[in-house]
């Protein structure tokens, strides 16, 4: 029979405790006036390098693709637009919410390489932006 060990728990619920945290940190929104129009949470990124192009995945699930914006300025992508609470909520009292509306704005540093976007769709609130460099030659 397998000793326990209180260690192994706490460890484990400190993961779970930070990875709740960075969860927050990275949804964190307030709600506010919905005429101010600076970001107020961050949508979820992944990137992923081949040999000829930079593919980029953004979590925007409930999001029109009328109201994402994407540009790049110098070695960073931005994408920015709203989402917005479905109507039928919103003259609803809140019980719980985890799920961030309002503007966002996510940056992402590129690498040093030189990028147009060749690329985007939005599809099942995934928003993929395929990236492709530029030959400077």
């Amino acid at each position: 029979m397998k000793e326990y060990d209180p260690r192994a728990k706490a460890w484990a619920e400190a993961l779970s405790l930070l990875d709740e945290a960075e969860q927050l940190h990275r949804q964190f929104f307030h709600l506010g006036s919905p005429h101010v129009q600076r970001p107020t949470w961050e949508p979820p990124v992944d990137m992923f390098d081949t040999d000829d192009e930079l593919l980029i995945l953004v979590a925007l699930p409930g999001v029109n693709p009328a109201q994402v914006e994407i540009f790049i300025d110098g070695a960073v992508i931005a994408v920015r637009g709203v989402r917005r609470m479905p109507e039928t909520f919103q003259y609803a009292t809140a019980r719980r919410l985890e799920i961030p509306y309002g503007y966002f704005e996510r940056r992402i540093e590129l690498p040093n390489d030189g990028f147009e976007v060749r690329e985007r769709t939005l599809v099942n609130g995934c928003l993929t932006l395929t990236l492709s460099r530029i030959d400077h030659s």
